[in-house]
C-alpha cells in the first residue's frame, strides 16, 4: 500500500459502513417503507455510524489525515532527494571511472533500500495510530453503551449494520452519539513510534482512572 493510498484508507478503514449498512443507507433513500411495531426490549445500534457522527470522532478522522500527510510529506522529500542524486549520477556516468561509479552507486542504493523500510515502518506507524486512537474512543463509548441499553430497557442489542432493514424507533445510536458527544469531543495524540524503546513506567507514577 502505498502512503497515498493509505491517507485515504486511514480513517475510511474503521469509520465507513459495511456493505449491509450502505445497502440499507440505499434502501432508505428509495421509496418509503411501512414498519411494523417496534419489538418491545429490542434495540439496534451502529458503533461505526456513532464514532464516525461524533465530535470526537470527527477530530480523529481529521487529525489522522493531518498526520499521514506529514508523513507523506517527509517521506516525498526524501524519495525526490534519492531521485535527484540518482540522476546526477547516471550523468556523471561517462566522466567517472569505473570504480568510483560503482561506489556512488552503492551508495545511493544504501539509501534507497533505508528509504523503502522507512516507507514501511510509516505504515506500520500510522496503522498503529489509527488503533490506538479508535481505541480510545471505544473505551469511552463502552460505558454509554451500556448506560443507553439500560436507559431504553434492552433486552437484546444488534449491531445494526449486520442488518438489512431495521425500525428506526428501535435504534438508539442518536442518543449514544449525544452521549459521546458530552463526553469527550477530542484528545491529543500524535504518530506512533515503533522504532524507538516504550519508555519504562516511573515507580510510584500517578495512575489515571
Amino acid at each position: 500500500m502505498t502512503i497515498k493510498n493509505l491517507v485515504a484508507a486511514t480513517c475510511v478503514a474503521a469509520l465507513s459502513l459495511t456493505a449491509s449498512s450502505q445497502a440499507f443507507a440505499q434502501a432508505a433513500a428509495g421509496p418509503a417503507i411501512t414498519h411494523g411495531p417496534a419489538i418491545p426490549g429490542v434495540c439496534v445500534m451502529s458503533i461505526e455510524g456513532v464514532i464516525s457522527g461524533s465530535t470526537v470522532g470527527k477530530y480523529v478522522q481529521t487529525r489522522l489525515q493531518q498526520i499521514a500527510t506529514q508523513v507523506g510529506a517527509e517521506l516525498k522529500a526524501e524519495e525526490t532527494a534519492i531521485q535527484n542524486d540518482a540522476k546526477t549520477l547516471d550523468g556523471q556516468k561517462a566522466t567517472l571511472d569505473q570504480g568510483t561509479f560503482e561506489q556512488r552507486a552503492a551508495a545511493l542504493q544504501v539509501r534507497a533500500n533505508a528509504y523503502q523500510r522507512k516507507s514501511q515502518l510509516r505504515e506500520r506507524e500510522l496503522q498503529a495510530t489509527q488503533q490506538k486512537a479508535l481505541g480510545r474512543v471505544g473505551q469511552e463509548l463502552d460505558p454509554i453503551i451500556r448506560q443507553v441499553y439500560q436507559q431504553r430497557q434492552c433486552s437484546l442489542l444488534l449491531q445494526r449494520d449486520a442488518l438489512v432493514i431495521a425500525n428506526p424507533a428501535m435504534d438508539i445510536s442518536p442518543t449514544m452519539t449525544t452521549a459521546l458527544n458530552a463526553k469527550i469531543t477530542q484528545f491529543a495524540f500524535d504518530r506512533e513510534r515503533l522504532d524507538q524503546p516504550a519508555a519504562a513506567p516511573q515507580a510510584g507514577a500517578a495512575v489515571r482512572k
